[in-house]
């Protein structure tokens, strides 16, 4: 009963873009609602997909600057009226799209005086600049501007590594992100046990991207992390305790019980959790609020120490007896004093 309505809970989602704009060329806003989602889904997909989107959506951007003028971050070269430190935080700022992999070098080679921007950086094929006016350096005399960029794909944000700088060559601090901010919000109707949810999801990208093209590759992203979970019957983990190892499928209930069958030892009872039964979820709810995790936790238990949960039923008691009779051919006492 609980799966035909979770299918057609799923079948029912429907998602929808309400709002987008393009502030600019490096900042587009998108706002998104996904509904009708039953109590707690939308807090549980809220989390999930803001944290893809922060920290799971590859980006491109300049990761280091290569000069044999500089004699390192913090100099000044004459002829620019910004320092060598400003002139990186403006390249560390540079919108690049690209699908490249692994890194591919650029430059820029211009005469002063005149403002360099992004225009005249001079990328490799396979990456576009999105904001060609993005301000790089001023030059204030008729001086060359030269210097190589070394341009990388990944995701995340990553520091520079300090003392990492070599002679001629900076790093800056990578900013991969496309997606600058996402926030999400709920809103709550209906009474009782028809309570419903619907998830309000606002994105700002920074222009590489738009908000429904990052919610996408979010999503696709997402999924990919879960894949390995459906085929979990095919993979094995092994637990180890006092230099003694049992090995259990990860996420297999009978063939855990099976091995359990055979030897009886409380290091397969902790390996094997509540979760991977086919207990009702009202039964495993009331089990877990009980520091009842796995099955070691619940054949400590007695049948009287079952009862005294609360709203614990007797056919909630039933039904674990039946699967402990089923699965393992034993019985939870009625008492702590029975044999």
């Amino acid at each position: 009963m609980l799966r035909k309505e979770v299918e057609i809970s799923i079948r029912t989602l429907q998602w929808k873009c309400i709002e987008s704009r393009a502030d600019n060329k490096r900042l587009y806003y998108g706002r998104f609602i996904l509904s009708p989602l039953m109590k707690g889904q939308a807090d549980t997909i809220g989390i999930a997909i803001r944290r893809a989107l922060l920290g799971e959506i590859y980006g491109t951007c300049i990761t280091r600057v290569k000069s044999e003028k500089v004699l390192h971050d913090y100099s000044n070269i004459a002829g620019i009226e910004e320092s060598v430190h400003e002139i990186l935080m403006n390249l560390k700022e540079i919108v690049l799209q690209s699908n490249l992999y692994g890194t591919r070098d650029a430059s820029i080679c211009v005469k002063g005086p005149r403002c360099v921007t992004a225009q005249d950086i001079i990328p490799p094929p396979s990456v576009e600049i999105v904001d060609t006016t993005q301000h790089i350096a001023t030059l204030t005399e008729p001086i060359y501007f030269c210097i190589g960029l070394q341009i990388e794909r990944n995701r995340g944000y990553r520091m520079k590594i300090p003392n990492n700088a070599q002679k001629g060559s900076y790093p800056i601090d990578a900013v991969f992100m496309p997606v600058r901010n996402a926030n999400y919000s709920i809103h709550s109707y209906g009474n009782g046990n028809e309570k419903q949810e619907i998830l309000f999801l606002e994105i700002w990208t920074n222009g590489s991207l738009t908000p429904k093209e990052a919610l996408h590759e979010a999503s696709r992203n997402l999924i990919d992390l879960f894949i390995p979970f459906l085929h979990a019957e095919e993979q094995d983990i092994n637990f180890e305790d006092n230099q003694k190892k049992a090995t259990l499928p990860l996420f297999t209930f009978h063939d855990g019980l099976a091995k359990l069958r055979k030897n009886k030892k409380e290091i397969a009872l902790k390996c094997i959790f509540i979760d991977q039964s086919e207990l009702p979820s009202r039964t495993y709810n009331c089990l877990k609020k009980s520091n009842i995790h796995t099955l070691l936790d619940l054949l400590n238990k007695s049948q009287e120490d079952l009862m005294q949960i609360e709203h614990f039923r007797i056919e909630d008691l039933k039904e674990i007896l039946n699967i402990l009779q089923k699965h393992f051919v034993i019985d939870l006492p009625k008492n702590h004093f029975s044999i």
